[in-house]
């Protein structure tokens, strides 16, 4: 069975080899598409079309609400039902444009460009139109991201292709089937910075993969791939940035004052597309997986598909699963249902016949320090964790807590059961929603 590390050198069962050697597979939504309006960091996106219209495939039918927003596309042709709030996978409801899919798939034009005829604001225009967002899971408008106020200070363009979250292979099959995107991707994003260079940052449990993005970089001008150590979490940006780099940041930074930018596989390739065809963001891929599911595959998949069509594209369920995530098992959202719509960062449906988490009851801190051994950013979640139980926000942020990058990793190897994570990141929560307040 393959494996993975952790900092503190635990090795658990990385669940990959369900589906790394399915190849991706397009589908086709068979019911009505959901599209919240809330696919990013920021403002909501505005709708611009109202019920009974007829919209296309790539068709704009949200508009960004503000600088740090997104715009939204039809990915179907077929009429709007409604405009009302929707559930999405963190169980809040999201006001959501609903339509009909009338499964002609009708399509508008483009506007393919030459990058070498383009200017470097025509290509953050170009990304901006297109809605692009980072679709590792965070979901930060692409067009902020590659603004930053000194370019010329940019001098790593880092592709994030470690994917070392368990049981996801979405990222692994795009650099295995399309290396080539990947690269003409990067090249997009370097004409932006003339003072970059590009790394495909690969971890190194990825032979293929690191052989294959060699090969289309091959003479390709300031782009390089460089194998990482297989280790969780070796794809968080601060992780990544100081294994490629060397250089660290914390919480109060972003990587541009390492003089980096970070983007994930799939970003990277959504933004090669709206940048050279002229297309938004309208698809996605995405692992499903899990000893529940039949056949765990890789699919593309059109955004605003429900995630119970996915499943059924899958074979089903070979037994019923006990959880069902969105994401991977160590930062993923646990589900309580599958009415709920494919959005630009749903990377994974995990389905799983064993509920670790709820065989164990909690009991008492036993001070072993694994804890602490396993936390990337050398914090000391026990006390963090009795700190946000409390309610003692002074000690929490005295201890750093707000340098906690919610991996996951201290819950997991926790002998005691605490859920550590879950007390932090609720934390942490409060805390940002205070600032917002300020």
């Amino acid at each position: 069975m393959a494996k993975l590390t952790f900092p503190g050198g635990i090795h658990p069962y990385d669940g990959k080899d369900l589906s790394k050697d399915k190849p991706i597979t397009e589908i086709l939504p068979k019911g009505d598409l959901v599209y919240p309006l809330s696919q990013h960091i920021g403002a909501p996106a505005t709708p611009i079309v109202q019920k009974g219209d007829r919209v296309l495939t790539g068709q704009k039918i949200a508009e960004a609400g503000g600088f740090v927003s997104a715009p939204i596309y039809a990915t179907v042709s077929g009429t709007v039902k409604a405009i009302e709030p929707r559930r999405i996978v963190t169980g809040d409801s999201v006001m959501s444009i609903i339509v009909e899919n009338d499964g002609q798939y009708e399509e508008v034009e483009y506007a393919p460009a030459d990058l070498d005829a383009l200017s470097k604001e025509e290509i953050i225009g170009r990304i901006k139109e297109a809605g692009v967002v980072g679709m590792g899971g965070a979901g930060f408008p692409t067009h902020v991201k590659l603004s930053p106020k000194e370019p010329e200070k940019i001098e790593y363009v880092i592709a994030n292709c470690a994917e070392c979250e368990p049981y996801l292979t979405s990222d692994y099959r795009r650099m295995i089937e399309n290396p080539e995107l990947l690269v003409q991707g990067l090249q997009c994003i370097l004409k932006l910075f003339d003072n970059a260079r590009g790394i495909l940052a690969v971890e190194d449990n990825k032979p293929d993969a690191i052989e294959a993005l060699k090969k289309a970089a091959s003479g390709v001008d300031r782009i390089e791939v460089k194998a990482l150590k297989t280790k969780y979490p070796q794809g968080a940006e601060r992780q990544l940035i100081y294994a490629v780099t060397g250089r660290e940041i914390n919480s109060s930074m972003l990587p541009a004052d390492a003089g980096c930018v970070v983007d994930n596989v799939d970003t990277i390739v959504s933004i090669n597309q709206a940048v050279r065809e002229g297309k938004p963001l309208m698809h996605r891929i995405v692992t499903v997986t899990g000893d529940a599911i039949a056949d765990p595959r890789n699919f593309i998949v059109r955004i605003g598909t429900n995630y119970s069509e996915l499943i059924e594209e899958a074979g089903g369920f070979k037994q019923d699963p006990v959880k069902v995530v969105s994401g991977g098992p160590m930062m993923g959202f646990s589900l309580f249902g599958l009415d709920v719509p494919t959005t630009k960062t749903s990377s994974a449906l995990l389905c799983m016949t064993h509920d670790e988490v709820s065989d164990h009851e909690p009991s008492a801190c036993i001070n072993c320090g694994r804890c602490v051994e396993a936390c990337p950013e050398r914090l000391l979640p026990s006390k963090l964790a009795d700190f946000a139980e409390h309610g003692d926000m002074d000690k929490f942020k005295a201890y750093e807590g707000m340098e906690c990058v919610e991996c996951g990793s201290c819950s997991y190897v926790c002998p005691a059961k605490r859920q550590l994570t879950q007390e932090i990141k609720s934390m942490r929560k409060t805390e940002l929603a205070n600032r917002k307040k300020k």
